[in-house]
């Protein structure tokens, strides 16, 4: 990419990946993104769960009913986790990690999906960061925030349309309600 501004148009979700797997430096590079991220006084309390191989992804995929099919397609998934005891902004943390990695996937020409598991039910009803957490036999003290899912693009999406900004949501100096806005 030439600039940021061209990288955070061009970065869509990306739910249809090839068979084509990602090179260890792609999957290192990835992985940089995610510890060089800021966090909350420093304390880095994520940790990251790289997943590979084609069977834990298909049963990765079956973490919630809804909008997680596609981690069974993609090349590469990384779970995003933390220790809520490094850490009490670990949400937000886990959130920045799981954009930078997204980002540095997209000026790799990757693609990428943000897959929610925090407050989530699996088809059974069983939490869904419990799922995972058995999955991969994580401590109880590891909370699991999303699943990214990584990998070629069967195709480009187009870039974000500048014309969807919502502006009636950015307030500048106090907050305006949208009816105020529209009387000013």
């Amino acid at each position: 990419m030439d600039n940021f501004a061209a990288l955070i148009k061009a970065r869509r979700s990306t739910r249809k990946f090839t068979e084509q797997l990602l090179t260890p430096e792609q999957v290192e590079m990835i992985l940089k993104a995610a510890l060089m991220s800021p966090s909350s006084k420093r304390s880095n309390p994520w940790q990251f769960l790289v997943v590979e191989d084609k069977e834990m992804l298909k049963q990765l995929a079956a973490c919630k009913p809804h909008g997680a099919g596609f981690l069974e397609e993609c090349a590469l998934a990384v779970v995003v986790m933390a220790n809520v005891m490094e850490g009490e902004a670990w949400i937000e943390d886990c959130s920045i990690a799981s954009v930078m990695m997204q980002l540095q996937a997209e000026d790799l020409g990757l693609g990428s999906c943000w897959c929610q598991i925090r407050g989530r039910q699996t088809a059974e009803d069983m939490d869904s960061a419990q799922y995972v957490r058995n999955l991969f036999h994580i401590p109880y003290q590891m909370e699991v925030l999303s699943i990214i899912g990584f990998g070629y693009k069967t195709k480009e999406n187009k870039p974000f349309d500048e014309s969807r900004l919502q502006w009636e949501k950015v307030h500048i100096g106090a907050y305006r309600m949208p009816e105020e806005i529209l009387n000013a």
